[in-house]
């Protein structure tokens, strides 16, 4: 799908890969929506950028709430509103939604507590739903659209002390897996990215070494190029990828039996 005179969703735009779409995407001619906790983030790096084609509006939102997703549909639709005449007021008009917030730490099996599992399913699980949920009715109605979600390879197994992210990680996996079959018939295409590691303030707090580490702009690159082009999954970097669907396909005691004698800080 083209960007071009597109409007687009964009969720987690204040660091990182999000940053990097924004940046990106902000030299194309279209309708670009930014939303995260800390806009300010997103109006220091956008005030730096020059020859800025696309219509922008940055709005806050918290995905894991409701609410806080509820309340910013509404301000995007009275924003498409007064810049689209003859819109209905129910209608959002968004072409293309990349749900791309999403939060991971370390846990220490001693620090093992239900509040880390609700902050990492909120935002990584939750706040896919709560946007799909808002962007559904309206993209079946009309029969077009784009969702993309933005999981992890690690969400083939479970590793020590990331068990919340990982699981929240196939969870989204399986999520947008099942909509995207659900809503073929509707022409409504559902992608599911899924990167390697990746630079990013997030991964920073990370203290193991991390192969393959990229640079957020070229995985913003990847998962735009794969969005142009519809693929329903892109999965980067290959060698990453291929270990993921080797332990994926591993038995359990086989996979186990390497993971307790890799020594996880």
């Amino acid at each position: 799908m083209e960007f071009e005179n597109k409007t687009i969703l964009l969720t987690g735009a204040s660091t990182g890969i999000g940053e990097e779409i924004a940046k990106k995407l902000a030299m194309i001619n279209c309708r670009l929506i930014l939303l995260a906790r800390r806009t300010n983030l997103i109006e220091e790096y956008l005030s730096e950028l020059n020859n800025i084609r696309a219509d922008i509006d940055v709005i806050q939102c918290d995905v894991a709430k409701k609410d806080s997703v509820y309340e910013s549909m509404i301000k995007i639709r009275s924003k498409i509103k007064s810049k689209i005449q003859g819109m209905s007021k129910n209608k959002n008009n968004i072409d293309i939604a990349i749900l791309n917030a999403g939060i991971s730490y370390r846990t220490d099996i001693t620090e093992f507590n239900s509040k880390h599992a609700e902050e990492i399913f909120g935002v990584n699980v939750m706040g896919i739903i709560y946007w799909v949920e808002q962007l559904l009715p309206e993209m079946m109605e009309r029969k077009n659209g784009m969702i993309v979600g933005v999981s992890s390879l690690a969400d083939s197994r479970g590793h020590a002390k990331s068990e919340f992210y990982c699981a929240s990680k196939a969870a989204a996996t399986k999520i947008l897996e099942g909509l995207r079959v659900e809503l073929h018939s509707y022409n409504i295409k559902v992608v599911t990215v899924k990167p390697g590691f990746v630079e990013t303030p997030m991964t920073s707090k990370n203290k193991f070494k991390m192969p393959l580490l990229m640079k957020p702009e070229k995985a913003a690159d990847i998962i735009l190029r794969g969005i142009e082009k519809e693929k329903p999954v892109i999965a980067f970097p290959m060698p990453i990828v291929f270990a993921s669907w080797l332990g994926g396909i591993l038995p359990s005691r086989v996979y186990e039996f390497f993971a307790k004698r890799v020594k996880v800080r």
